[in-house]
């Protein structure tokens, strides 16, 4: 596959440009929304949300992956979203979802 955007990040581990499709706070705000608050809506306001669901919907084998990679990634990072979200909360957020559904954290 083909980057239209060569100076775009994709994350290096499994499934990682995947991730880099949904973004990593859409992904949290999303699963979070499922398996722990469905109050839980920030995720809605982005006007992509059809195709990033259906692609995290194909990719359910990555969730507890990315889940893990993403406790550990920079809040500084995770800050740069348009959800309003900061990283800290993103990775309390991921935490919580590693929780209820049973996932090792490592």
């Amino acid at each position: 596959m083909t980057s239209t955007n060569p100076a775009r990040h994709i994350f290096s581990f499994e499934g990682g440009d995947k991730l880099t499709t949904i973004g990593a706070t859409f992904f949290v705000s999303y699963l979070y929304h499922l398996h722990v608050d469905s109050t839980h809506r920030k995720w809605a306001s982005i006007k992509t949300q059809k195709s990033r669901i259906s692609t995290i919907n194909k990719s359910e084998q990555y969730h507890s992956i990315w889940l893990k990679h993403i406790g550990g990634m920079s809040e500084a990072n995770l800050n740069r979203n348009t959800l309003g979200l900061d990283g800290a909360t993103i990775k309390k957020m991921a935490l919580a979802i590693q929780k209820s559904l049973s996932i090792p954290r490592a």
